[in-house]
């Protein structure tokens, strides 16, 4: 299974609703902003922060990604990165 951590911004003076759209497909394609660490804690990700883990690429990833966000009709960029393993500290307990 692979772990991504992923960065979606939204461009075109995007609102807090054009977020909250975003969050909400993404949420549908079991991307969250929220990471789950070891001892089962969860953490809510820096805003336009996202994770999610299953037996897809990078590259599918991104191109679910990138639909969710041309849905909110504003330009977007998004990077996914694939992760060996994940580290944080200042991440607020959900």
């Amino acid at each position: 299974m692979f772990h991504f951590t992923i960065r979606v911004v939204l461009y075109d003076n995007a609102t807090w609703e054009d977020y909250k759209r975003l969050a909400s497909a993404l949420a549908a394609k079991n991307i969250t902003d929220v990471i789950t660490a070891d001892d089962g804690a969860r953490y809510k990700l820096p805003s336009a922060e996202y994770q999610c883990q299953g037996e897809l690429s990078a590259e599918d990833v991104r191109k679910i990604c990138s639909n969710a966000a041309t849905m909110t009709g504003k330009r977007h960029a998004v990077l996914v990165t694939a992760s060996a393993g994940r580290a944080w500290s200042g991440l607020s307990r959900v």
